[in-house]
């Protein structure tokens, strides 16, 4: 029986099996990097046992270190996570000689499935159809195709080519980010990723959940699932079942996994990979299902039977989408910094199988969370579980949109639209939908009255806030005089850059006109601004109500709620209209050093991974200088004109936050 279990991961994968652990009386232990010592996951472990260090590689990426802690803690079973750890045959080797459970395969399965071109042919031999593949590049017969990694997990380094005078490079670029050997298979492309999720236990049953659509993917990686697909019926579905059953038996399989395939708009599909973990998107299984995943992988690790005879009914249907501290606007740029604020509305629970339908949120990140650039920019998952899955979308956007993350800038507006989009709510969805759909990507807060209003209310608020604190007469109205005079103003930095506000009072102490106008960066002069021309007021609005966190208007007979949330000159407005976060401009700024103009800075904290170039060197516009490594990901930068590099200031290894120089270019 499991006594005591060591989580070998972070973040919500650890809180979501503590919260099962609770439960069934089992004991946790955490293990935390320096970064993580104020972790959700942390607090919430009987024990915790720190790994000095930040990277992934010294802390939980560390077997050793793992072990140790392991023994120290007295766990006598250890859960890896859904990560690179659940997939590693020697970390599994090394909790089993440490006489420890394993919840997961087998040392030897694990050892099967980590060469993914031997898992298809094991596959194959099934008769379960697969794509071809090729591990020589030289051999592959035509294009397009689709370059992954021979071992890894999560869609880490996959990359389409679609000529062969492209796949050298792609291919050598794959296996610098990966790290290992590479190999080929034809790119089908409007393709669905399908997976079916399965448990099997050591008496020779085999259960599968189903199947989960997973096809909405930004770089190969899911961010936003479903169950049951829109695309497969009842038929369909038993074919899928009845293959990924014979995958688990064609490979040993013993413990939780998914068996994913891809799907043409023809009805075919091919296996494409067995995952032997439990899968970030578990929770829209037990939606439907009712059954505790975890609870379940738990009882086949201690060689229990599992309890149901077949497939479970599915019940409604439930969306999943993944918040991640990441810009889609700007190549997925990832974000790190201090969450201030994350707050989901009407959420009926976290981390257990729902009892009835509503809004579940597994978060790794709660207000304060510090986000890192060690590890995957994911913040929480957020599902839906409805009678339909127009109610589930209709019910995951409206709480998506109405929350309240501040801080970090977030994929939350794209994953509104997507959700809101009519192809994916006709169900017309493929691995390709985000490159047919470049709408998605626009800011839910993009008509220029609510970005005016939102303006507006942010300047109230923080009078409000400046008259609240203020030592005398702070019961007088914000902007009152005995004789009319100058305009109240503060200046904005946007989202599309300077903006002034403006706005009077009467003597009643209420809004006598406004004004919101953009200013020039260029001409930004703070002493010349605070009077705009009659001509640019807009129209009446009237103060219901404003304090430092709430502002209410009524906008020609209609009434408008604004939250503004103020985080010293950062002021986050969120309004049925959508977010923005807006940074006030000092009145007296002071001066700043200036860099080059044909300075390179980082766009994002990482570490410089690859240098290119050397002072001197001439280079072409668009030629690769050097990456940065962050949130496991590569992140090139590249020369934005022809020129000669005067000098670069970093190396290999060198850790960087954003803004920081990484070269400089004369451009010719």
């Amino acid at each position: 029986m499991i006594r005591r279990l060591l989580v070998a991961d972070r973040g919500e994968v650890a809180r979501r099996v503590f919260a099962t652990c609770r439960l069934v009386g089992i004991e946790t232990v955490a293990v935390y990097s320096d970064i993580d010592s104020e972790a959700p996951h942390v607090d919430e472990a009987d024990y915790a046992v720190q790994l000095p260090g930040n990277t992934p590689a010294t802390t939980y990426l560390r077997t050793e270190a793992l072990i140790a802690a392991a023994q120290r803690s007295g766990a006598n079973a250890v859960h890896p996570g859904v990560g690179v750890l659940a997939e590693d045959p020697d970390f599994a080797t090394a909790v089993v000689e440490a006489g420890m459970i394993w919840v997961g395969p087998a040392p030897a399965t694990l050892r099967a499935l980590s060469v993914k071109p031997e898992m298809k042919n094991l596959v194959a031999e099934a008769r379960v159809p697969v794509l071809p593949t090729f591990t020589d590049p030289d051999a592959v017969p035509g294009f397009p195709v689709l370059i992954k990694p021979a071992t890894g997990t999560g869609g880490t380094g996959m990359r389409v080519v679609r000529d062969a005078a492209a796949l050298a490079e792609a291919v050598a670029s794959t296996r610098r980010e990966v790290g290992g050997d590479v190999f080929c298979e034809p790119y089908v492309s409007n393709a669905r990723h399908i997976e079916v999720p399965i448990l099997a236990d050591a008496q020779g049953s085999v259960v599968p959940f189903g199947e989960r659509e997973c096809s909405v993917q930004r770089r190969y990686q899911k961010i936003v699932e479903e169950t049951p697909s829109p695309a497969v019926d009842a038929a369909l579905r038993e074919d899928l079942c009845r293959a990924a059953i014979v995958v688990v038996r064609a490979l040993g399989y013993v413990g939780a996994g998914a068996v994913e395939f891809l799907l043409d708009g023809d009805g075919k599909f091919w296996f494409v990979e067995l995952t032997p973990t439990l899968q970030a998107d578990h929770a829209v299984t037990e939606c439907v299902s009712g059954y505790d995943l975890v609870r379940l992988q738990l009882l086949v690790a201690e060689g229990g039977s599992l309890p149901m005879p077949g497939p479970p009914p599915i019940r409604g249907h439930a969306i999943e989408v993944r918040i991640c501290a990441e810009d889609p606007a700007y190549a997925w740029l990832p974000a790190a910094g201090t969450l201030h604020r994350f707050a989901v509305p009407d959420v009926a629970g976290s981390f257990r199988p729902l009892a009835q339908p509503g809004l579940r949120l597994d978060a790794g990140a709660a207000d304060g969370s510090v986000i890192g650039m060690h590890h995957d920019p994911m913040l929480a998952k957020l599902i839906a579980w409805a009678p339909s899955r127009q109610e589930a979308a209709r019910m995951l956007a409206s709480a998506l949109a109405r929350a309240q993350l501040h801080g970090v800038v977030s994929n939350r507006d794209l994953l509104v639209r997507v959700l809101r989009h009519h192809s994916f709510r006709s169900g017309a969805v493929d691995t390709g939908f985000l490159d047919r759909h470049p709408e998605v990507f626009a800011p839910l807060l993009s008509s220029v009255d609510a970005v005016r209003l939102s303006c507006l209310a942010a300047a109230l608020a923080g009078a409000a806030a400046r008259r609240a604190a203020a030592p005398v007469l702070n019961s007088l109205p914000s902007g009152w005089r005995n004789v009319p005079s100058g305009s109240q103003t503060a200046v904005y930095d946007g989202p599309t850059g300077p903006v002034e506000v403006g706005y009077r009072m009467n003597r009643q102490g209420e809004l006598a006109g406004w004004w919101v106008r953009a200013v020039d960066p260029e001409e930004l002069d703070l002493a010349g601004l605070g009077q705009a021309p009659v001509s640019d007021e807009h129209p009446p609005i009237v103060v219901v109500h404003a304090d430092a966190g709430r502002v209410v208007l009524n906008v020609q007979g209609i009434r408008l709620a604004v939250l503004v949330h103020r985080v010293g000159d950062v002021s986050y407005v969120d309004s049925p209209e959508g977010s923005v976060t807006l940074r006030e401009i000092s009145r007296f700024p002071l001066p700043a050093p200036e860099s080059a103009e044909s300075s390179l800075i980082a766009p994002l904290p990482g570490a410089v991974r690859r240098v290119l170039v050397v002072p001197g060197q001439r280079v072409r516009a668009g030629e690769l200088l050097l990456t940065l490594e962050a949130m496991k990901l590569e992140h090139p930068v590249h020369a934005p004109a022809a020129g000669v590099v005067s000098s670069v200031p970093v190396h290999p290894g060198t850790e960087v936050d954003t803004g920081e120089l990484l070269a400089v270019l004369d451009p010719e």
